[in-house]
């Protein structure tokens, strides 16, 4: 059995939603904070065993629509490290816990030989400064879309390169 929670729910709550903020609107919307601070705990447990990224883009004219109307979703694969790496920073989860979440479990959930660094395993691998902060502003996405509720957050954590099956795809 395994059990799995975004980055999204683990790092934000429904007072981030303000004056019904769009890039806000997911599925499932945003809960309180006591359920937000219950799934990081399970997390740190091991409770919960995956955290994933929630990818869901939506074009702009999708979510420049009044609150109800507007479509759910946000970016999350270039904002899932830095926004993970939230909880560590916080002294909330390990960062041994944090990459087995992201890592080491959905590879085995899904049968896959990546998310160790095994002899004979794939080299896919993430080089990133987890101290580096920086303000993230949705122009500098490379998605095509750029809706994401961390636009101008302040964050901590620069992937600096990633490699996939040892050869350099970004960086």
């Amino acid at each position: 059995m395994t059990a799995g929670v975004n980055v999204h729910h683990l790092t934000l709550n429904e007072l981030d939603v303000g004056a019904y903020r769009t890039f806000f609107k997911l599925k499932p919307p945003l809960r309180s904070e006591d359920d937000r601070s219950a799934m990081v705990e399970a997390v740190a447990a091991g409770l919960i065993d995956v955290i994933s990224s929630m990818h869901t883009p939506q074009d702009e004219e999708s979510k420049r629509l009044p609150f109800e109307e507007a479509a759910s979703g946000a970016v999350g694969l270039e904002t899932l490290l830095p926004a993970a790496l939230r909880l560590v920073h916080a002294g909330s989860i390990e960062l041994a816990v944090l990459w087995r979440a992201l890592s080491l479990n959905p590879a085995r959930r899904f049968g896959l030989p990546g998310g160790t660094l095994a002899a004979g395993a794939p080299a896919d691998l993430v080089l990133f400064d987890a101290d580096a902060p920086f303000v993230l502003s949705r122009f500098d996405l490379r998605s095509k879309s750029k809706n994401t509720p961390f636009d101008e957050a302040r964050m901590q954590g620069r992937v600096l390169g990633t490699w996939v099956g040892g050869e350099r795809v970004f960086g």
